[in-house]
């Protein structure tokens, strides 16, 4: 049975949802079925509160195959008798009053749908990279800085003559100490002259008197 209005028709034929809710930037399906008898006539989603004067989104074309315009896609399942209604990518002034719709001769069938939008109250999240850095060393450097005795074998005195690195520079140390000591015993105030010019020693001839 069919309940006239001016400009449409509510049927028992068509039913749907009263409300659907979607979220932005997300997406929404709404399912609307009929009754047998209307698998091959167009199905089609409208904008509008007015009747006569929502505008039609999308519609089938007859068949089975998913039509898409925009953003909007729909597709009838007729073994089902259900055609699916998709809305994607979600903004808030798409929250309004939709119709699911049978196309016919005379006036239409349709069932009103409320589609409300909810906001995305999400805070997008910012990554970060941070690029590291690393230090290389060649095993080169490594094995400059090891210490050579390590190497060594048989009694000290052996490893010493054997051994290349801290040893051999205590050898050198010990000679140069040496030469330190030597010199503070020989090298006193009273065996070093001091040198002046030629000049100077003769027009200071007392000065060797004082010495």
């Amino acid at each position: 049975m069919n309940l006239c209005f001016p400009g449409y028709s509510i049927a028992t034929e068509i039913t749907g949802p009263t409300t659907v809710n979607g979220l932005e930037w997300g997406s929404l399906t709404v399912q609307c079925a009929y009754g047998s008898g209307w698998e091959t006539y167009l199905k089609w989603w409208c904008r509008g509160a007015d009747w006569n004067g929502c505008n039609i989104l999308v519609r089938t074309n007859g068949s089975e195959q998913e039509v898409k315009k925009n953003r909007v896609s729909i597709r009838d399942n007729q073994k089902n008798r259900i055609f699916t209604v998709t809305m994607e990518n979600l903004k808030r002034d798409d929250a309004d009053s939709y119709w699911c719709g049978i196309e016919k001769t005379g006036i239409d069938l349709g069932v009103n749908v409320q589609v409300t939008i909810k906001p995305d109250t999400q805070t997008p999240v910012l990554e970060w990279t941070t690029a590291t850095a690393s230090l290389a060393f060649t095993p080169a450097a490594t094995q400059k800085t090891s210490s050579p005795l390590t190497s060594c074998q048989g009694t000290e005195d052996k490893g010493l003559q054997r051994c290349s690195g801290r040893a051999p520079r205590l050898k050198k140390l010990g000679r140069t100490f040496g030469g330190i000591l030597t010199c503070g015993l020989l090298c006193s105030p009273s065996s070093i002259s001091p040198k002046y010019p030629q000049s100077h020693l003769r027009a200071h001839p007392a000065f060797w008197g004082r010495i």
